[in-house]
């Protein structure tokens, strides 16, 4: 038998709950697929009081939104990987017989001419049914998976979703709640960023934007520039232009820095992570709510550059799924931190798979109160 390949700290995180055990009932469990521009992840979970135990989980890169940006369609080997890929998520649905679930594809399918054909392609040889949801749902999905790391002391936060084809931006005010009730309010903005019908004192949604531009969809536009220093330094300030529209960014010099947080959620933003703990294998428990400084980031993104791409595609720290794409990544959480510089950026293992649990769960009340 041949030797097991240890994990890379840059390879796509994978949750570390440990399988019930005992089968749990199919009645109970839940599933959320995500099928990214560069990644395509499912979690299988019950609920388990006000959160949920992950039974069963998938990911894997399949690069599906690869020449996208020249071509304005899905390669067919971007397809085929997605469908493998897809076919052992139908597997593992199958093998729990899960019954409620929620399948959605995000930027590369939005963009695609084909995305359509695509899709139903999938129906036809998997079974599954996937969903394009808009760019406002994603990003209210990935302000309810990172509410759990929200600071009682924060009175202003900036949630940012780094995915492969698009980043989402989400600014919300919490000062008129109640310390205690902050994460409970973020929550209840699954159901809309413009809520209000509820009793309860809101999270106001100031402003949010989608900017077409992720790890591959930046890295493709600026893949002709050899210069690998050069390349990175063209690609943080194209992105800093794109964030032009987003209207707190004209505020940000009066921003304090007391109560003020950034929650970054993304492979580039965990692999950042591992590489300033040193992880040379993938540990979510240090990973999930570590908090960085500027100064902590602009370090690992110096040593990055140091390395060049045979360094960094060698690096155990970044691994062979992330090496090729993370300084697009470490380009656009750059000029983030240059708009908004700040001591308390909060790393975040989580995302869409988990804000579609969370609101599946929610809906259907099976959720300790308190959660929502």
């Amino acid at each position: 038998m041949a030797p097991k390949r240890p994990a890379h700290a840059g390879a796509f995180p994978k949750p570390v709950e440990r399988p019930a055990p005992d089968r749990p009932d199919p009645a109970e469990l839940y599933a959320a697929l995500d099928l990214g521009t560069n990644s395509c992840r499912m979690l299988i979970a019950q609920p388990k009081g006000s959160q949920f135990h992950v039974v069963d989980s998938f990911s894997k890169s399949v690069q599906l939104g690869h020449g996208l940006e020249a071509h304005g369609r899905l390669s067919r080997a971007s397809i085929g990987r997605a469908v493998g890929a897809l076919r052992i998520c139908q597997r593992k649905l199958r093998k729990h017989d899960v019954r409620r679930m929620r399948l959605v594809a995000t930027e590369a399918c939005r963009r695609a001419r084909n995305g359509r054909d695509f899709l139903n392609l999938v129906k036809r040889e998997t079974g599954l049914e996937l969903q394009v949801i808009e760019a406002e749902e994603e990003a209210r999905l990935a302000v309810v998976s990172c509410a759990p790391l929200v600071s009682t002391r924060t009175e202003q936060l900036l949630v940012v979703d780094i995915g492969g084809g698009s980043t989402e931006l989400v600014w919300i005010d919490l000062s008129a709640v109640a310390p205690l009730d902050r994460q409970r309010a973020l929550m209840r903005l699954h159901t809309g960023f413009d809520r209000t019908d509820s009793p309860f004192p809101a999270a106001k949604v100031v402003d949010w934007i989608s900017v077409p531009l992720g790890v591959a969809t930046l890295k493709d536009q600026f893949d002709d520039v050899e210069d690998d220093a050069a390349r990175f330094a063209l690609m943080s300030c194209y992105f800093e232009e794109k964030l032009a529209a987003f209207s707190p960014y004209h505020d940000a010099a009066d921003q304090a820095r007391d109560g003020f947080q950034i929650i970054g959620t993304s492979g580039t933003v965990t692999t950042v992570a591992a590489s300033h703990l040193g992880l040379k294998r993938y540990d979510r428990n240090k990973v999930d709510g570590l908090r960085m400084t500027s100064d902590q980031i602009d370090a690992v993104i110096r040593d990055y550059l140091a390395l060049g791409p045979v360094g960094r595609r060698l690096d155990p720290r970044i691994g062979r799924d992330r090496h090729s794409l993370i300084m697009s990544g470490a380009a656009i959480l750059q000029a983030l931190l240059r708009a908004w510089p700040t001591d308390r950026l909060s790393v975040a293992d989580r995302g869409l798979r988990e804000g579609l649990l969370y609101a599946q769960m929610n809906a259907d009340g099976v959720l300790e109160s308190g959660a929502f």
